[in-house]
């Protein structure tokens, strides 16, 4: 109960500070010509993008088929539009550059560095939606990963000029000898972008407690997950890999791969326990049947 109230405290402290946060230090996102990037907007926006579904074997995450609408998890990517800059949250599951559209699903079979295999399926690529927003990778301020598996960083290295928002515990251990469940390929160039390593329970990205980088530890060492406070949509939590099914959240679930078994049941009660504080909605990134129920970039929420 303390570590839950003392969480709910920091959240709030960094929303009371909004209107303090960071307006001095504010970078302006105007082009030297002084017209305004395609990638600024007046107010906050949230943009869902496809990129693309996987298989999941149920065991992995002690659920059995019966117990489950569908073993399909959805990939998604986001990007965050903000008067102060731009955020990429999640970059998909497998590079641009690995695959083509044919206008129709493309199958893909994927191979880890431990010889697992993955079948996904993929429709479009992440940086051609982004193009059709008017935002190129050279136009995104902040690079955010709710966690370091190949499933969420397959087109990191093209946001390697943003700046890199990680907690030190896990850019270390993505850039050990052996970190585990990834590809180390796919965000290698981040370890030379410029880094804010988080500190502390919470992140506030914009200084305006609208964007909000929530620590949620367990399925990695510094898995987090995003509180967006969307003027027309209400609160949103982005759940990183929180929980992969809705089911998961009902049974109480934990994958068997969690880096710490004992943390991820820890963290899933404070986040609970802020949703119900909040009325914050969860979007578990995973849930396909969720996912595919939101509207994709280039509409978006705000």
């Amino acid at each position: 109960m303390h570590q839950l109230k003392r969480f709910s405290l920091i959240l709030a402290a960094a929303l009371m500070l909004s209107s303090c946060g960071r307006d001095e230090a504010a970078t302006s996102s105007s082009t030297p010509s002084g017209e305004t990037k395609a990638a600024a907007a007046p107010t906050l926006k949230l943009y869902v993008i496809d990129c693309g579904t996987m298989q999941a074997d149920p065991a992995r995450f002690r659920l059995q088929a019966s117990e489950i609408a569908t073993n399909v998890l959805s990939t998604p990517c986001f990007l965050v539009v903000h008067p102060r800059g731009t955020l990429v949250w999640d970059v998909g599951a497998v590079p641009d550059s690995d695959w083509m559209p044919t206008g129709s699903p493309v199958a893909h079979h994927l191979t880890l560095p431990d010889m697992s295999t993955r079948d996904l399926m993929l429709n479009k690529q992440l940086l051609p939606q982004l193009a059709e927003i008017g935002v190129q990778p050279s136009d995104v301020t902040y690079i955010a990963l709710s966690h370091y598996h190949w499933d969420h960083v397959a087109n990191a290295n093209a946001f390697a000029n943003a700046t890199w928002l990680v907690r030190k515990v896990e850019r270390d251990l993505m850039f050990s000898d052996e970190p585990p469940v990834t590809m180390p390929t796919w965000y290698s160039k981040l370890k030379d972008a410029n880094t804010v390593l988080i500190e502390g329970d919470t992140y506030d990205v914009f200084g305006d407690g609208k964007v909000v980088i929530m620590s949620a530890p367990g399925h990695t060492p510094g898995h987090q997950m995003l509180y967006l406070r969307l003027p027309q949509t209400g609160d949103v939590v982005l759940s990183g890999d929180l929980y992969h099914f809705t089911e998961a959240r009902e049974l109480k679930r934990v994958p068997t791969f969690d880096y710490d078994q004992a943390l991820t049941p820890v963290s899933r009660e404070k986040a609970e326990a802020f949703l119900a504080t909040s009325g914050a909605q969860l979007w578990i990134q995973h849930d396909s049947a969720q996912i595919a129920s939101l509207k994709k970039a280039p509409q978006f929420y705000e």
